[in-house]
C-alpha cells in the first residue's frame, strides 16, 4: 500500500466516522424535539428550557454528517487522481 492510498484511506475512514456520529447526534436531537413538543400538543406542563436546547443537536448532527460526506468525497477524489 502506497503512502498516498494510506492517507486517502484514513481520510475516508474519518469521513465515515463523522457520518456515523452525525447520524447518532441527529437522532438524539430528533428524539429531544419530539419529547419537548409532545407536552405542548397535549396541553401538559412544558419542559424546562434546557430540554429545548437539546433539540439543537439535530442541526449539529446534520452538520457533522455533511462534513463526513464532504471528507469522504475528497478522499475518493484523491484516490481516483492517484490511480490515474
Amino acid at each position: 500500500m502506497s503512502s498516498a492510498s494510506s492517507v486517502s484511506s484514513q481520510s475516508a475512514d474519518r469521513g465515515d466516522a463523522y457520518v456515523k456520529a452525525g447520524t447518532i447526534v441527529f437522532g438524539l436531537g430528533a428524539l429531544a424535539t419530539l419529547v419537548t413538543f409532545v407536552p405542548l400538543f397535549l396541553h401538559l406542563t412544558p419542559l424546562p428550557s434546557a430540554a429545548y436546547w437539546l433539540s439543537m443537536l439535530m442541526p449539529l448532527g446534520f452538520l457533522l454528517a455533511l462534513t463526513g460526506l464532504l471528507l469522504s468525497a475528497r478522499a475518493q477524489r484523491r484516490r481516483v487522481r492517484a490511480g490515474a
